[in-house]
């Protein structure tokens, strides 16, 4: 609503202008009326609106045309002064006035005007029937007031009048020639409908038209006056009340009511409330709420904002599959002006057989979203009535700022629940499959994928240590020398290389040198497409020796040819490492975490297993005889001997640590 209002009087000389605004402001008639009244200003605690209001009064004696042009320009709304028993000044509202205000103002904002019959203690008659046909002509007329500056007839109502035609518009509402809602109306107040449906079957039941009666008004409807309002629709149309429930129908009808009687104040509430401004389009400040978001901080959903989410999923999945099917999400985003997710959606999150998206994929769509355009996520929420559903202030309260990742470093800790892995390569050498295969889509089910559906991200949860976590997985275009900060930040770095490319390697070692040497975000290189044949690679350094030299850990063998769902454990390690980036060795076995895998990687390490084979053949050469066989302490020692050695395993473990 409009911060104050900025009222003219205009109108022919001696009609009574100036006694208007005294009237008003002294509350009795002048004795001495001068030319022109100064400017006013209501205070907002003193007018029905709690709105201030600017009084600006005419006069031709003193004021030029181009002053008059000016004030015309800056009114809110203009009030016509006319005299009841002078019909000169009457002619004059349509043959002069009203012209000259519309060449004055834009034809697709027209400035409200109020006709004003001052007065009316001269007369026994009325004007209205003189009146009465100009109002229909001119549809920017909001209504007519007879009044007396003398007697103090009607004076406040006119300034009161005069302010509601600018907080609560009759224009953006109604055609009065049509004698019904204008189309935007009708959008919007079905938009508010479908978000106060709250079970999605299509009609506001007792609970449902209680919340919206609460959440507009700030009082509840009593059941008396509930049932008078479905029995007025129910007298006036056969379908706006079905199974005891208001219909969309009948809801419009109501909202067409309240105008046609004057109470548009009552549908400009329920606009407004629900986030609308004068044109009917969505606020600025109600989509998009001031946030925030410090340096290295990243912006994640929280729970209850997941709850709501959860539960506009269930709303709109009617069929209960888990799954929203197309027209269930052409359903769901009914509320929105535009359609927000595109087909390359179905490529980045999880979908069933049928390509629909799943109630996970749902919500891992949403934490992108919010992780990548919080901006883009907030103005979602408010297409939904994030605010107004969960009472709440704004969709910022929705999110969750997490803390500055150096922070996290220090304390060697997170909480945050979102992480982002950057997927580098040369062209050709398997990014897009390995984020496919991260949604459990095969080589087969890649094949389908159109190219110009295609999707540079691809995001699921994983579990590290019994905890669910988002990883985000971003290919990175393979341009070498433009590389910019935002392709480089992230948690994680996975460096993807063809085996059965000899040139594919190359690519992966020098991004490493000059972006990541001396990085401490955790690397790991990918050796992609392991189902075929392995070439040798035309660098100097072997993918495993150069891993050796930079203390990375082992390329890992991946592929995404296979009958079923690709294996996802590659993707739970990159998750454990972009969580643990302070680790100074981090398990790449199953489990991720026992100390029996750590020493079991360091016991097969390439030098323990050399020492490891000496050990056991000494131990056979000495022993192998039949009679050693058949003795059962032979066993006992081989055994007493491979604990001493796992032992000594774990000791050069440790001393490897503290040289690391």
């Amino acid at each position: 609503m409009r911060k104050d209002v900025r009222i003219l009087l205009v109108g022919e000389p001696k009609v009574g202008k100036t006694s208007l605004i005294m009237s008003l402001v002294s509350e009795e008639f002048p004795d001495e009326v001068p030319l022109r009244a100064e400017e006013i200003t209501i205070p907002a605690d003193v007018t029905p609106e709690r709105v201030p209001t600017h009084i600006v009064d005419y006069s031709e004696a003193e004021q030029s045309d181009e002053q008059l042009y000016q004030e015309i320009s800056k009114a809110n709304v203009i009030c016509i002064v006319y005299s009841v028993n002078n019909k000169k000044s009457i002619e004059k509202v349509t043959s002069h006035w009203i012209p000259l205000i519309n060449e004055r103002t834009d034809k697709d904002s027209r400035v409200p005007l109020i006709l004003v019959g001052n007065k009316s203690d001269l007369v026994e008659h009325s004007s209205m029937e003189t009146i009465l046909p100009i109002m229909n002509q001119y549809s920017e007329i909001e209504t007519c007031v007879e009044c007396s500056a003398k007697n103090l007839k009607n004076i406040s109502e006119l300034f009161y009048y005069a302010q509601k035609a600018v907080l609560h518009p009759t224009g953006p509402l109604y055609s009065p020639e049509e004698k019904e809602m204008k189309p935007s109306c009708i959008k919007s107040l079905t938009r508010i409908f479908k978000i106060s449906d709250l079970d999605n079957d299509g009609i506001l039941n007792d609970n449902e038209l209680n919340f919206f009666q609460r959440t507009c008004f700030n009082i509840p409807l009593a059941p008396q006056a509930l049932e008078d309002v479905k029995n007025v629709v129910r007298k006036n149309m056969s379908d706006g009340v079905k199974d005891n429930g208001l219909t969309l129908k009948g809801f419009l009808f109501l909202h067409t009511l309240f105008i046609q009687r004057g109470r548009h104040e009552t549908t400009w509430t329920v606009l407004r409330r629900f986030g609308y401004d004068d044109d009917l389009e969505l606020t600025q400040e109600y989509l998009f709420p001031l946030l925030k978001i410090p340096p290295d901080c990243t912006t994640e959903l929280n729970h209850n904002a997941y709850l709501f989410l959860q539960s506009v999923f269930d709303k709109h999945d009617k069929d209960r599959d888990c799954a929203l099917s197309p027209d269930e999400l052409k359903d769901l985003f009914k509320v929105f002006p535009y359609m927000p997710w595109g087909p390359d959606v179905n490529n980045t999150v999880c979908t069933n057989e049928q390509g629909w998206i799943t109630y996970q994929g749902y919500l891992s769509q949403w934490t992108l979203t919010t992780y990548l355009d919080v901006q883009r996520c907030l103005e979602y929420l408010g297409y939904l009535g994030y605010s107004i559903i969960q009472e709440q202030e704004s969709q910022a309260a929705a999110i969750t700022i997490t803390r500055n990742k150096r922070i996290d470093l220090q304390k060697k800790q997170t909480q945050r629940s979102v992480f982002r892995c950057n997927v580098l390569g040369a062209r050709g050498c398997g990014k897009s499959g390995f984020l496919q295969a991260f949604l459990g889509r095969n080589l087969t089910r890649q094949k389908r994928i159109r190219e110009d559906h295609k999707s540079y991200y691809a995001i699921s949860t994983t579990y590290v240590y019994g905890q669910e976590k988002y990883l985000l997985l971003h290919e990175v275009l393979p341009d070498f020398e433009f590389l910019s900060e935002a392709d480089l930040a992230c948690d994680v770095v996975c460096l993807v290389y063809d085996i059965s490319n000899p040139r594919s390697f190359e690519y992966c070692a020098k991004v490493y040198k000059k972006h990541f040497l001396d990085c401490k975000t955790p690397c790991v290189i990918i050796a992609a497409k392991s189902d075929l044949h392995e070439a040798r690679q035309y660098y100097s350094l072997s993918p495993l020796d150069f891993c050796r030299k930079h203390k990375l850990h082992p390329p890992q063998m991946f592929t995404c040819n296979t009958a079923e769902a690709p294996s996802k454990d590659i993707y739970t390690k990159l998750t454990t490492m972009a969580m643990y980036p302070h680790a100074k060795l981090r398990c790449m076995c199953s489990c991720n975490r026992c100390t029996y895998c750590i020493c079991h990687n360091l016991l097969n390490s390439e030098l323990v297993r050399s020492v490891k084979a000496k050990f056991y053949s000494a131990v056979l050469n000495r022993h192998m005889t039949q009679a050693d066989l058949k003795n059962s302490t032979f066993w006992l020692r081989a055994s007493v001997g491979a604990t001493v050695f796992a032992v000594l395993g774990f000791a050069m473990y440790k001393a490897l640590l503290k040289q690391r």
